[in-house]
């Protein structure tokens, strides 16, 4: 539908930017949020500098790596030290809560409108933020839920009671080995549900938050509908990217906003019904208030 080539990175000044997004959200009938990895970075909730040395600066001594990417990928010599970093990622990425409030003030921003999320994150913010949970749809997993490695079955497991007793009894980044995550079923090794392979689990949760996001966008088709596109990048951009484009293109009453700090762009197909602002989404959150 898009040529590569037509792509634009302005639609205008930032003042008239937000100006342009205000009076779309108040018009708009329902509004569709997008959320990616950007969004939880305004939010604070970073991968590296700072907040990575104070988590794990002996892991980071040990195993070279300098960022919690980096090290979800490592390979460590044990399962009990595997465990050890990793109880410590899910308990800062998701059991925390972020330092900005960013997500609350989305919420502010939506909560008397008719909307619903769909997210590649999976740190649980809109939750935690008072969204609805059945107007969210978590696309790549949650860092609260366990799966089988192999898998065996499409269930999956909550936790939290794990990651915090892995927390409060490692030592010398090791858990102890009782504490290792055993499939009730197979019994073997559990892992996270993350989309990573083929071996990701989307359980009955998942499909009928698919189901509701799928209904929710076919019952909107015709009206003034806001595609909200908050921190996404290349990543995964078939996931929320290029169908909010393709939508808006289909819907002449609808508006394709993308707030994203140096990725803010969109199809010249869809130039004039569309906002880009290539800003912190924190100041835009704050100066649309």
């Amino acid at each position: 539908m898009f040529s590569r080539i037509s792509i634009t990175k302005s639609t205008g000044t930032y003042s008239e930017n937000v100006k342009r997004l205000k009076v779309a959200l108040d018009a708009a009938d329902a509004v569709v949020i997008g959320a990616g990895a950007g969004l939880s970075t305004s939010a604070g909730f970073t991968y590296s500098g700072e907040r990575f040395r104070k988590h794990f600066a002996d892991f980071e001594d040990k195993y070279g790596f300098h960022d919690m990417y980096s090290g979800a990928f490592c390979r460590y010599d044990t399962p009990e030290e595997h465990w050890a970093y990793w109880s410590r990622f899910i308990t800062v990425n998701r059991y925390m809560d972020a330092p900005n409030p960013v997500y609350k003030e989305i919420f502010e921003l939506v909560k008397d409108k008719d909307y619903f999320v769909i997210t590649t994150n999976v740190d649980h913010c809109f939750q935690k933020a008072d969204f609805d949970k059945k107007r969210l749809f978590y696309t790549q997993g949650d860092y609260g839920l366990f799966q089988c490695s192999t898998p065996c079955c499409k269930e999956t497991f909550n936790n939290e009671d794990t990651i915090r007793q892995m927390m409060e009894q490692q030592k010398d980044m090791r858990i102890p080995s009782r504490l290792l995550p055993i499939c009730p079923h197979c019994g073997k090794p559990m892992t996270m549900n993350l989309r990573s392979d083929n071996r990701f689990v989307e359980d009955e949760g998942w499909h009928e938050a698919a189901k509701r996001y799928e209904n929710f966008l076919r019952t909107r088709g015709n009206l003034r509908v806001l595609f909200l596109e908050l921190g996404v990048g290349y990543n995964t951009p078939v996931i929320i990217k290029y169908p909010f484009w393709r939508m808006t293109a289909q819907n002449r009453a609808a508006t394709y906003a993308c707030i994203n700090y140096g990725e803010a762009i969109c199809p010249t197909e869809i130039k004039g019904q569309s906002i880009c602002i290539d800003s912190d989404i924190a100041k835009v959150l704050e100066d649309l208030r």
